[in-house]
């Protein structure tokens, strides 16, 4: 493994995804992207990191509610909306449309409609009001965890399904790498194991992380299906699609456990 290679396959992963700069050394080839796949979940800690920092520090002046907002604005800053504009694009096609071709077409559109307007509201208000009603440290815990996880859900259909379409931007990422797949995991699923805090970095607990990861099996193959059936694989707006629904549902998760 050559250090300096991996440190650019990382910084690749970061440009990809956010917009946060990135040395000016590190030139971009496709298949940097490809290779790259292992450190997604990586980025998802970084972003989550900083949204429970913004969440925690803007606790010591604003209600939860507000927090949790000003945290929300900073990963989407971060990522310049990235996986929301794919959740917003899948709805608006898989709801607007019929064929395969029409589902392609509008979901290649860089406009918003009706459906994807609904669902984008609709998911970011659920993620507020989940992560507002959860105790503070629990929810900046889950911020990081979410982050991380989801992504390595999403990038996981590289290894299961087709990629449609003949150029596009996930097209790069498109690759069946194993080994990459299997380390994407390591990085992101272990955060699961301590959704209480730093209490979790000594007590982690496994019943809520299974619990999570069922959920994220479940989801994972009714989508996956779903993208199947309707397009005979996935594009990268199914992946960001995925990543959003996967995030969103660790939160519900989240919250349904302390209630029990």
């Amino acid at each position: 493994m050559n250090p300096l290679a991996e440190l650019r396959y990382f910084f690749t992963a970061l440009g990809y995804f956010t917009r946060v700069p990135v040395p000016r050394w590190v030139s971009y080839e496709p298949h940097y992207l490809s290779a790259a796949a292992r450190y997604f979940p990586l980025v998802g800690v970084l972003i989550g990191g900083v949204s429970a920092l913004v969440y925690l520090a803007a606790l010591r002046v604003f209600p939860a509610g507000v927090a949790v907002l000003l945290s929300m604005a900073s990963s989407l800053l971060m990522t310049g909306a990235f996986h929301e504009d794919g959740l917003a694009d899948c709805v608006d096609a898989f709801g607007g449309a019929y064929t395969r071709d029409d589902v392609l077409r509008i979901m290649h559109d860089s406009r918003i409609g009706a459906f994807g307007a609904i669902a984008l509201i609709m998911a970011l208000a659920l993620k507020w009001q989940t992560l507002a009603a959860l105790p503070p440290l629990r929810a900046a815990s889950l911020m990081i965890a979410a982050h991380a996880a989801s992504r390595a859900g999403a990038i996981s259909y590289l290894a299961t399904l087709d990629y449609v379409r003949a150029e596009g931007k996930a097209k790069p990422v498109a690759q069946r790498r194993g080994p990459a797949l299997l380390c994407a995991a390591i990085f992101g699923l272990p955060w699961l194991l301590w959704p209480d805090g730093p209490r979790g970095l000594f007590m982690a607990d496994w019943r809520f992380a299974g619990a999570a990861l069922a959920l994220l099996f479940v989801l994972r193959f009714a989508m996956g299906r779903y993208f199947t059936r309707r397009i005979g694989g996935y594009t990268g707006d199914c992946l960001g699609f995925a990543q959003q629904i996967f995030e969103l549902g660790i939160y519900l998760v989240g919250l349904a456990w302390i209630s029990f």
